[in-house]
């Protein structure tokens, strides 16, 4: 059966990189076309007669005619797809909602996952993955074993007992075609199991038998279940369980802070890394140079994209731009309109292109997770680079990390806090803290000038977290497993005071 699987596989591919390589060629076109594509099937529905989609000939009167919304905008439209009615966002009914891991608050959302967007967007995503895997690497032994694939779970919509809702990663699972059950492993039962630690148990007694080729899931959740794997067998590597492991394919958080816990962890010149941006929403962008950090952004999904300028985030009428006016190293939040019914939608994150032949993007953070309490403007990408290089200085490793200002009181300055659970700490913390600060400095002229002699910021403060912390806050607010995360960044001090709360006073250690 592999080697069928590996032949049939082989010539699907070769098609595929070819449209692959004309939208690269003619990504202008391309999106166009599928804009116009969106517009005429979703003329009947509600909101195609609402806004007369069938008069929309321009992208321009396409800009004019429909607002750029969020989540909360598009919410009542969604709870009623949920109970059942149809051709409101997208034509027919709509039987899955992809729940969000729900990092930017605590209301959960449910994005509509459709049979097309499944099919043409998320589907099409993971064969891409191995269709650009097999072109880089044309000798790979992927098919002779399985993959394995850390995901959610699923249950039943209280709304409706014909929709369900649950992880994006466990509705993939749940309407994948017969065939893939030949090549991934565990059980599909195991996999949508709820409860997280009796499913890295069930995991790891399915798999560890196995022939596993390539790993699949969100890097920090992967490390649990890989060192709940190593303790149960013994072993000191990964490769010792599993020697040909050869792929990763990543995604959900930044990989940097991890790679070097996975390097010791799978110590094999043939393993490769593969960064993935797929969300509940779409998929999106596949990395398909592995010398360079960018993804490249796959336009013939069904998704046609515009990036509104950070200056213009929050404006009443917003201006937005199409691929053939974005920049270089700017960063964009990014709209989408897709084949799951979402229209000039905001998902939330933040890309910077860093090439534009092809269109190659990085992502930056989300719009919603900074800090800027006065006026430093840090992003994710800031901070992650900070935290790279004090690691890469003082040998430091880190498992999770969040940060959040601290107050201006009557007799201190403004600073930030950071609370990092170290998987190795560094022999100087003061060290740390000080190549942090200073890198932070070097890639934001904002905080930098804040830091300035001390006189708006002062130095940053580091709480070193005691083991498990984060996961045991997940696990006290119910985010254990599959797609969830704590937020690296946070503009107020709610969840960063409830981490240090749990930390305990013989761990706060402040420095």
């Amino acid at each position: 059966m592999p080697a069928i699987l590996s032949s049939i596989m082989s010539l699907v591919n070769f098609r595929r990189m070819g449209q692959i390589d004309f939208f690269k060629k003619n990504p202008i076109e391309v999106q166009q076309s599928i804009l116009f594509s969106l517009l005429k099937k979703a003329a009947d529905t509600e909101i195609g007669r609402q806004h007369d989609f069938n008069t929309i000939l321009s992208v321009s009167t396409f800009q004019e005619r429909l607002p750029v919304v969020d989540y909360e905008q598009v919410c009542p439209v969604v709870e009623r797809l949920r109970a059942g009615e149809k051709n409101l966002l997208w034509p027919g009914d709509v039987r899955w909602f992809a729940k969000s891991s729900g990092t930017t608050s605590s209301k959960s959302k449910f994005i509509p996952v459709t049979k097309q967007s499944l099919e043409d967007c998320h589907f099409r995503g993971g064969r891409d993955v191995i269709a650009i895997y097999n072109d880089l690497f044309p000798d790979n032994a992927l098919f002779t074993g399985k993959s394995l694939t850390l995901g959610g779970s699923h249950q039943i919509n209280n709304f409706s007992n014909d929709s369900y809702y649950g992880d994006l990663s466990a509705i993939l699972i749940e309407n994948m075609p017969f065939w893939t059950h030949f090549i991934r492993t565990p059980s599909q039962s195991i996999a949508l199991m709820d409860e997280w630690e009796e499913k890295i148990t069930k995991i790891t007694e399915a798999t560890i038998n196995e022939n596993v080729t390539s790993l699949a899931g969100v890097p920090s959740w992967f490390l649990v279940l890989i060192k709940h794997i190593l303790n149960q067998t013994g072993k000191e590597k990964l490769t010792d369980v599993w020697p040909n492991l050869e792929l990763f394919i990543h995604g959900g958080i930044n990989f940097t802070p991890y790679r070097e816990q996975y390097k010791a962890l799978i110590p094999n010149e043939g393993m490769h890394y593969m960064e993935t941006y797929n969300a509940s929403e779409g998929f999106f962008a596949i990395q398909d140079d592995l010398s360079q950090p960018g993804m490249l952004l796959m336009l013939d999904y069904g998704i046609f994209y515009e990036f509104m300028p950070q200056d213009q985030v929050g404006k009443e009428h917003p201006r937005l731009l199409t691929l053939e006016d974005v920049e270089l190293n700017t960063d964009y939040a990014m709209v989408i309109t897709t084949n799951g019914g979402l229209w000039r939608y905001m998902i939330g994150d933040t890309v910077r292109f860093i090439n534009k032949e092809p269109f190659r993007i990085v992502i930056t953070g989300r719009v919603k997770l900074f800090i800027n309490a006065f006026g430093e403007e840090v992003m994710i990408d800031n901070a992650e680079r900070a935290m790279h290089e004090a690691c890469a200085q003082t040998g430091a490793l880190i498992r999770e990390y969040t940060g959040a200002p601290l107050y201006m009181g009557t007799n201190n300055k403004g600073a930030h806090e950071w609370v990092i659970e170290f998987e190795k700490k560094p022999s100087d913390t003061q060290r740390f803290m000080q190549v942090f600060d200073t890198t932070l400095q070097s890639v934001n002229s904002d905080y930098e000038a804040k830091r300035y002699k001390n006189m708006t910021l002062d130095t940053p403060q580091l709480v070193i977290a005691r083991e498990n912390l984060f996961f045991d806050w997940l696990k006290t607010y119910k985010k254990v497993g599959g797609q969830n995360k704590v937020p690296r960044l946070q503009n107020n001090r709610e969840i960063i005071e409830q981490l240090i709360s749990m930390n305990g006073r013989i761990d706060d250690q402040r420095s």
